[in-house]
């Protein structure tokens, strides 16, 4: 273990650097972490409570206002004569609400004081709520009997401004002559102004939630409007069986991304309690000074460890500079100063490699020398190859004058489409040739066979217009219609149909191209095997896609070993490899008795690469 470090010195490296980077840097996230999590959720939790006080702090004088304007009004002298007798007096009563109207107005959120007389059916009502039909005034429900004061829960009243939630005390007025009941007085809270000032005291940042939950586990106000008067264990299962009644703390509810803090303050007077929830995500938000602090001490750990490895580095790297003067001082026309290698890590074997360079410059000057020969005999034998098919295409025009001076129709059509498919096989010397001049030279090649082999196949085109003068590498679908012809129809003994299509992918900016015939198609073991044969027996030695210089030169070398021993589907697979990658190889597919379908697919060019 120790020879196999030593000698490396990618190895040494990158143990220093693991140890000198990584292992600080997770102390301090470890410690940040933690610090964080627990001075953030303790501060929030002090602050929340301290939220929960100030709110329950601002209810408890709402509350106790209404108790003690309850008590003023239930012995008020007017208001005990006025419920004492038996039948209704209307000035009584406008003076009454009058009074009653003024001591509303100058409470916010006092909604409504409502008085009902006992003997008589004349309610006093501040404000005017209506039923869902509108017709009538709506009273709150009352209890029965003697029963004492009580607040009810939370529930919505219909004004002349629209729906409006209140919270009601109800007492029973009682004579003070002989503390004999003689009607109920209600004095109703509006919900909207309890939780006015809430959001503006940003528990938890502001993403916090306060609601205040009746004796019964009834919300009776909250932030969120929509969960007035639901009851909390609907809501979130098993809450309030967390909160002590009568009592202030802190608990945790829920798991994972739905875990919350959820902070309880009791009420005295009613015995409704105050509960803040804050979502545990809202910690990672408030940690900004332990953030500042890791990142300090992060700051100072990379300022150590990049000395650290400077110095190391440093002096490890002073025989490359060693190195470095040598090569920078080499005379193409000396050989290379030696290099004394003291290790046997990495500048060692680099030492040993710089010397062995040395000794094959001398051979790659003679390998240049050759090369330039060689060169010159390849420019020398393209240029003959060049020659010989002109001269057969000129000799093609002249047999074609021949036979159409002697008549010989036939033969002067035939001679005339091998001359056009000639023609445009030269392409000019060019790799690349648009789509239809692609799509002409298959029309000439089946203009010769079809005087070859009259009435034996049909030829369908299915080209996108788009397509027609967009660039592909020439030569690519005759072997195709060939192989279709000639192992596919001729084969089936019968009158056969090719279809040629080329279409535009709809993703991706590619043309598909598909060549399908009807005939005799192929036996699943040699369908196999031709499908093994198109796969690249080395896929890391492909050229990628764009390779075009080293593509063009391998495929003219296939196009002139296909001159002579005929194209195949394996010469095209080739060809589409050197030229586009492997994206575009050929896709056989056959089903005996049941014809072959051949397709690739190559990018659109708008001009020869």
């Amino acid at each position: 273990m120790v020879r196999w470090l030593t000698s490396s010195l990618q190895r040494k490296l990158s143990v220093v650097v693991t140890a000198s980077m990584i292992v600080p840097l997770l102390a301090l996230g470890l410690f940040a972490f933690l610090f964080a999590s627990r001075i953030t959720e303790e501060k929030t939790k002090l602050s929340g409570m301290d939220t929960l006080k100030q709110v329950e702090a601002n209810l408890r004088y709402m509350l106790q206002d209404a108790e003690n304007l309850s008590i003023f009004l239930i012995g008020e002298r007017d208001i005990q004569q006025y419920l004492s007798r038996n039948e209704d007096h209307e000035l009584d009563r406008i003076d009454i609400l009058g009074r009653m109207t003024n001591l509303a107005a100058s409470k916010k959120y006092i909604a409504n004081i409502a008085i009902y007389p006992g003997r008589f059916d004349a309610a006093l009502s501040t404000a005017t709520w209506y039923e869902a039909d509108g017709e009538r005034m709506f009273n709150p429900s009352l209890p029965s009997g003697h029963a004492d004061k009580r607040w009810t829960g939370v529930y919505p009243v219909r004004n002349y401004a629209g729906i409006q939630n209140v919270i009601t005390l109800i007492r029973p007025i009682r004579s003070i002559h002989d503390y004999r009941p003689i009607g109920w007085l209600a004095i109703s809270l509006d919900e909207k102004i309890i939780t006015k000032g809430w959001p503006a005291l940003g528990l938890g940042q502001g993403e916090g939630r306060l609601e205040l939950i009746g004796n019964t586990g009834d919300i009776l106000s909250s932030m969120d409007k929509s969960r007035l008067g639901l009851h909390v264990s609907d809501l979130e299962p098993g809450l309030i069986t967390r909160i002590q009644k009568g009592h202030s703390g802190t608990t945790t509810y829920g798991e994972e991304e739905f875990k919350r803090t959820v902070l309880y303050y009791a009420e005295e007077m009613t015995g409704w309690t105050l509960v803040g929830t804050v979502p545990y995500e809202q910690y990672k938000s408030e940690n900004s000074y332990i953030l500042i602090l890791t990142a300090v001490a992060v700051a100072l750990s990379a300022l150590i460890s990049g000395g650290l490895i400077w110095f190391t580095v440093r002096r490890v790297t002073r025989p490359l500079l060693l190195l470095n003067r040598h090569l920078s001082r080499i005379d193409p026309k000396r050989p290379l100063p030696l290099f004394r290698a003291e290790s046997d890590d990495e500048i060692g074997k680099l030492g040993e490699s710089y010397n062995l360079l040395g000794a094959h410059i001398e051979l790659l000057k003679e390998e240049i020398i050759r090369g330039e020969a060689r060169k010159k005999e390849a420019d020398l034998r393209v240029l003959q190859a060049q020659i010989n098919p002109h001269f057969l295409y000129n000799t093609l025009s002249s047999i074609h004058w021949i036979a159409l001076m002697s008549k010989e129709n036939r033969i002067a059509d035939m001679v005339e489409g091998l001359s056009d498919f000639l023609r445009i096989s030269l392409n000019k010397g060019q790799d690349y040739c648009p789509v239809a001049q692609e799509i002409a030279h298959i029309q000439h090649y089946v203009r010769v066979q079809s005087i070859r082999f009259p009435d034996q196949f049909v030829l369908h085109y299915i080209v996108d217009p788009a397509l027609e003068q967009r660039m592909m590498l020439k030569l690519l679908l005759q072997p195709l219609v060939e192989n279709a012809m000639i192992h596919g129809i001729q084969k089936a003994g019968r009158q056969g149909t090719i279809t040629i299509m080329i279409q535009k992918d709809s993703v991706a900016e590619r043309m598909n191209i598909l060549v399908l015939d009807d005939g005799a198609g192929m036996a699943p073991d040699k369908l196999q095997q031709l499908q093994a044969s198109l796969v690249p027996a080395d896929e890391s030695g492909m050229l990628p896609s764009g390779s075009h210089s080293e593509g063009k030169q391998k495929g003219k070398q296939l196009e002139h070993s296909w001159s002579d021993g005929g194209y195949g589907l394996r010469n095209v697979n080739e060809r589409l490899l050197l030229y586009y990658g492997t994206d575009a190889l050929l896709e056989v597919n056959s089903r005996e008795g049941g014809g072959t379908r051949i397709s690739f697919s190559i990018p659109i060019l708008e001009e020869s690469p």
